[in-house]
Parts: structure tokens; C-alpha cells; sequence
């Protein structure tokens, strides 16, 4: 294990760097997670799986070993080094993707995903817990929304490619080409990045009369670590994460939209095929295309728009992803609710019309991702970040990778006898009622938010 870097001794250039490749394996995590959306079609015409089955095989089967190990790989993380964990975890995921392509049949492939899932769970949590201490807190927001960028370049790229090679050379081969750029994506962290000194960049709450009135103070930190902490039993450390002020609510606010972010982005290339008649191709490179540019431009939007606007109020750290969510409710109504058979021709593309609300859409609903990490990663101490980020997407990964694809699935296949093919559409619009929740719970949550800053509790 490599001893960190001494304080301050984390560079402009190394903190931008490390950001960067934990960028890169992010968007390794999307596409291998994701992949399966992808080629949901030609893997049930292969195995003969229903739409439940599917549901199953691209939620609860991943969702399962995910959420299993997820807080106890975060744990481990808070006393480790991150760097190095993250890069094993990304080479797991990877060589078990490739593994996915050459099952041979539907138990394998899903205990192949189940792999997946257990490389997965050490991933994201570690990360954010090392951005936060590679990027003092009035930077977080925008570090945090670069971070983002990984599933939406990973859906940019990866999974526009992965359709095409599934198109011309199967879905199998799609699974094992997409399975290199992690591998290599994960010796780039391990022998290229630094691992930053935990709570190095948290200043201190400051005293009574100190500092602006509306300016966010340090929450649970302080500098140099937090050693006591860092040894208390996991039990304890999770009931004071969760009575943390706020986090209960936006935790709730994670789930119900992972539930339906999960749920629409696992079927959408299947929703384009069956309700507006694509080809894989052709779907599979629109999804990419929209959601990967219009996400990334929402990401570093949302993220530069938080640190400005919570300079002045530290509520806009709730009321951006607020804004960003009522905007977003109707503008994916009308992507599911368009009506079939009204294209554009772009090239040898036909774009169904309803992808310009997709476009829109897209930008929008990213607004809640990073200002919610950084607002957990402000709110508990350096020594229990990655266990309090886990905590955050345990709830994400239960409600959105394992019940969202998952319960697509099944009202789809309950609606199929009064929509026939429709049923998807209408099942997907069901679903939209968790972007509504969550726009609630994140009101609910902005008010003991600003107030724990303000104690410095």
C-alpha cells in the first residue's frame, strides 16, 4: 500500500490528472453496466427470455452482489487506499464484462453479471471519496460534475459503438471488445495517479461570528483526518451518517431517481425499436448521441451553476437540482408520448422527432448527480466519505439498477395485453412519477440542509 502525499503536496496538475482517469473509469462503469441495455434484444431473441426475465437480468441480478458489498468495499476504502482499490475493482468489473460474451447461456450470463456487479460495487463511492480530498469545497460541485461526465461519455461512445458492433458482429463480441478500455483504463489509475491525504483540503467549522452568514461551513470534518472515527464499528458509523441532517432526504431523492433513471436508460434502445421501429444500430447510436452530449452538457452546467448560486444561499446546493427536475418531468413526458412514425432524415439516420425532447430532456434530469455527491461529501467527515457515499448508492443501485430495469419489465409485460407493442411506452411513463418524488424530497430536503451547514453540525 502506498503512503499518501503529504499535505499540500497533491499538485493543480495531479488533482486534474487523477480526475481525469477516475473520469475514464467511470465511464468503464457505465458502459459495462449498461451494455446489457444495449443488447437486451439480440440476448432475448438468443435465450428465449421474456421482458421480466430481462428486467431481471439487467437489475436484480447485478443489484443483488452490488448492494451486498457496496458498504462494506466503502468501508474498507475509508481506511485504505483508494487508488489502488479502485483500479483492482475496475479490472474485476472488466474481465467479468468479458466474460458476459462468451456465455453460454441465460444462468451464465447472469452470474456473469453478478461479477460485474461485485467489481462495480468498489467503484464509485472510493472515487468521490478522493475528489473530495484532491478539491477544496467552494471547487467540489464542478470536480464532482466532471466526474458525472463518465456515464455520459461512456453512453457517448461506448454504447453507440456497442451497438454497432453488436450489429455487425454480434452481441457477444460487443461484451468482450467493450471489456479492454477498462482494463487499461484501470492500470492508467494504478500507476499513474496519486492517492490525496484524507481531510487535507476540509478547513475547519469556523468560530461564532465568523465568516458570512449564508456561507457553507465544514461539516463532520477536520483537517488531518479523523482518526477516532476512522475506527469506530460500521454500525455506528452508518446510524450517524443517516441522522446526519438532510441525508435521509436526499437519500430518498437518490433512489426514486435511480428508480427511474435506471429504468429509462436500460430500456430506451429497446423503446426505440419497438415503438418507433429502428434498427439496433441506429437506436443504439441515437441514445448515445443524445443522452451522452446533452448529458455532459447538463453535467458541467448543473455543476458550475451550484458553486456560483451556493456562494450566496446554500439551499441552491437542493434548488438546482430542483430547477433542473421540473424542467425535466415534461420534456420526458413528451419524449415517451410522441407520437411513432414522425422522422427527420440526418444522413442515413432517421431520427424519430420525439428525440429533440430526448436531447432536451437529457440536459435537464442530470441536474440532481453532482450537486447531491457534493453535498454529501460536505456533510460528513473524510473518514466516513466513501461510506456515506456507498450508503447513498445502496439506495440508487436497489431502487434504480435492481427494481427499475426490473419493474419495466414486468409492467410491460402486464400491459402488453391491452398496448401490444405500446406496452414498453406506457410502462416507461409509469415510471416518470419517480422524477416527481424525488423533485419533493429534495424540497424537503433543502431546509435542514442549510441549517446543518450553518451549525457546522
Amino acid at each position: 500500500m502506498n503512503t499518501p502525499s503529504a499535505p499540500g503536496s497533491t499538485s493543480r496538475a495531479q488533482a486534474h490528472w487523477a480526475l481525469a482517469v477516475l473520469t475514464l473509469v467511470y465511464a468503464m462503469n457505465l458502459i459495462d453496466r449498461q451494455i446489457m441495455g444495449v443488447l437486451i434484444e439480440p440476448v432475448k431473441k438468443e435465450f428465449g427470455a421474456s421482458d421480466t426475465a430481462m428486467g431481471f437480468l439487467t437489475g436484480l441480478a447485478f443489484a443483488a452482489f452490488y448492494s451486498a458489498l457496496a458498504i462494506p468495499f466503502a468501508r474498507y476504502a475509508d481506511r485504505a487506499n483508494r487508488r489502488n482499490f479502485v483500479a483492482w475493482c475496475c479490472m474485476g468489473w472488466s474481465v467479468m464484462t468479458g466474460l458476459c460474451g462468451m456465455a453460454m447461456s441465460f444462468t451464465q450470463l447472469a452470474l456473469a453479471r453478478m461479477g460485474v456487479a461485485v467489481g462495480e460495487a468498489g467503484g464509485s463511492a472510493p472515487s468521490l471519496s478522493m475528489i473530495a480530498d484532491l478539491y477544496p469545497r467552494a471547487q467540489r460541485s464542478r470536480a464532482m460534475s466532471v466526474y458525472m461526465l463518465g456515464p455520459h461519455l461512456g453512453t457517448l461512445f461506448g454504447l453507440g459503438a456497442g451497438a454497432w458492433i453488436a450489429h455487425q458482429y454480434g452481441w457477444r463480441t460487443a461484451f468482450i471488445v467493450m471489456a479492454v478500455p477498462g482494463i487499461l483504463a484501470a492500470l492508467l489509475l494504478r500507476w499513474t495517479c496519486v492517492e490525496p491525504l484524507r481531510g487535507s483540503l476540509d478547513a475547519p467549522a469556523p468560530a461564532a461570528g465568523e465568516g458570512k452568514a449564508n456561507e457553507p461551513a465544514a461539516v463532520g470534518t477536520a483537517p488531518q483526518g479523523e482518526p477516532t472515527q476512522a475506527k469506530q464499528p460500521l454500525k455506528q458509523v452508518l446510524l450517524e451518517v443517516w441522522r446526519t441532517p438532510g441525508f435521509a432526504w436526499i437519500a430518498v431523492a437518490g433512489m426514486l431517481f435511480g428508480l427511474a433513471g435506471y429504468g429509462l436508460g436500460i430500456w430506451g434502445t429497446a423503446f426505440l425499436v419497438r415503438t418507433h421501429g429502428l434498427n439496433l444500430r441506429d437506436a443504439g447510436i441515437l441514445v448515445g448521441l443524445t443522452g451522452g452530449v446533452a448529458a455532459i452538457f447538463g453535467a458541467l452546467l448543473s455543476g458550475w451553476l451550484t458553486d456560483k448560486l451556493v456562494a450566496r444561499d446554500a439551499r441552491w446546493q437542493m434548488g438546482v437540482p430542483i430547477v433542473g427536475t421540473a424542467i425535466a418531468i415534461p420534456l420526458g413526458l413528451a419524449y415517451l408520448l410522441w407520437p411513432a412514425g414522425d422522422f427527420w432524415q440526418v444522413g442515413p439516420l432517421k431520427v424519430p422527432v420525439a428525440m429533440a425532447f430526448s436531447l432536451l430532456f437529457s440536459v435537464f434530469a442530470v441536474w440532481w448527480t453532482a450537486p447531491s455527491y457534493a453535498a454529501i461529501t460536505t456533510l460528513v467527515g473524510a473518514h466516513r466519505r466513501a461510506t456515506s457515499v456507498a450508503v447513498y448508492n445502496l439506495g440508487i443501485t436497489v431502487c434504480g439498477i435492481g427494481l427499475g430495469p426490473f419493474s419495466v419489465g414486468i409492467l410491460s409485460d402486464l400491459l402488453t395485453p391491452a398496448f401490444g407493442a405500446l406496452s414498453l411506452r406506457w410502462a416507461l411513463v409509469i415510471l416518470m412519477g419517480g422524477f416527481v418524488l424525488a423533485m419533493f424530497a429534495l424540497i424537503l430536503a433543502a431546509r435542514p440542509y442549510a441549517r446543518a451547514l450553518e451549525k457546522g453540525v
